[in-house]
């Protein structure tokens, strides 16, 4: 018996020397973003937003290539971590690079998109783009900012290991400025270290024939936190929308909130008991100022807490849909048309939200 109890305290005292190294390994090596990190653009480009003239923006979050039909995800209150092979994460971006060709916008921004992950099997997801796609938007300038940069994930089993992961915003038009602005962060130490960083991916378009900018805020706020963080991040980005409005330039914030626009009628999708529920914009807070746009008509997430059997189901009252993304645009923004493309959820977890809009 002793025997037995000595064993058991050699390896209680291995579990606890482990976890120490990788939690002192995490705080370490922990990503602390400035409150203003500048971007490197890439890419090259002469063209110019003119007012008056139509531009179509397409917002979409990817899911990192691995969250198509087949997948549900632990942290939705499915089983599984790693939810895709490279043969489907390849397949995904494909029909991700097939859909910006079908409806060739401007301007691309996309959410989770990863740079180097082991749950994207270490795809350069932007570049991957790029070489798959013949859309105009991606032979002009590019910007990437993080989202999420860990060395080591550790949890759960198997642990998620290396992501860095963020914000991409693909352009036809010439980029003069780009500038990642962090938000406040709900974690404490030592969850903090392995967890998410988000910012605001922020880029100033010169305008043809005008002193103004076109002001594109790129966008992905909190989702698995208990509320505090949504908030704080939303009052972030409200400021910023008001001080960029306030010297008169042209401001659009796109994305995936994680959050319902309060004038936005969801009353066909069903909330449903035991599933993660998304949090609200209170509109009337921002005045005549800006509008709030997406489709309701169509679902723009659906829930991972299971796979989705049926990738056509329209059964709103048996499955978890959402509608969580769209954009925000100053008054001197005239608005043509908003829609989801409704995919089924077939290449992610997200439909792409699509824009046409033109500069007052």
């Amino acid at each position: 018996m002793k025997k037995v109890l000595k064993a058991i305290g050699v390896i209680l005292l291995l579990v606890v020397l482990v976890a120490v190294t990788v939690v002192a390994y995490l705080t370490v090596d922990e990503y602390k973003p400035q409150e203003v990190e500048p971007l490197e653009i890439a890419g090259e480009t002469t063209s110019h937003p003119t007012k008056g003239k139509s531009i179509r923006i397409m917002s979409w979050n990817v899911g990192y290539g691995a969250l198509g039909d087949n997948a549900d995800f632990f942290m939705d209150g499915g089983k599984m971590v790693y939810t895709a092979d490279k043969e489907r994460v390849e397949k995904n971006l494909d029909d991700i690079a097939a859909e910006v060709d079908k409806i060739a916008p401007d301007i691309l921004i996309t959410q989770e998109t990863d740079l180097s992950a082991a749950r994207s099997y270490f795809i350069n997801e932007p570049e991957y783009l790029l070489e798959h796609s013949s859309a105009d938007v991606f032979g002009g300038n590019n910007i990437f900012a993080y989202n999420f940069k860990v060395s080591f994930v550790p949890l759960p089993m198997p642990p998620i290991g290396k992501v860095h992961s963020g914000l991409v915003a693909f352009s036809k038009f010439q980029m003069a400025e780009a500038d990642r602005l962090a938000l406040p962060c709900p974690f404490k130490w030592p969850l903090r270290t392995f967890n998410l960083k988000r910012g605001l991916e922020v880029t100033r378009f010169p305008v043809e024939g005008s002193d103004k900018e076109l002001v594109l805020i790129n966008l992905h706020l909190e989702a698995y936190d208990s509320g505090e963080g949504k908030i704080a991040q939303t009052k972030r980005l409200k400021q910023v929308l008001m001080d960029e409005l306030e010297k008169g330039n042209y401001v659009v914030a796109g994305g995936d909130f994680n959050q319902t626009f309060s004038d936005v009628d969801i009353s066909k999708y069903a909330a449903l008991d035991g599933v993660w529920q998304a949090g609200y914009i209170d509109v009337s807070e921002y005045g005549d100022d800006f509008k709030f746009l997406t489709d309701s008509g169509v679902p723009t997430c659906r829930s991972l807490d299971k796979v989705l059997a049926d990738a056509q189901s329209k059964d709103y009252s048996a499955f978890q849909y959402y509608v969580i993304d769209g954009y925000i645009v100053s008054k001197n923004i005239e608005v043509e048309q908003v829609y989801t493309d409704d995919l089924g959820f077939v290449c992610s977890d997200h439909n792409p939200v699509i824009m046409d809009f033109k500069l007052r």
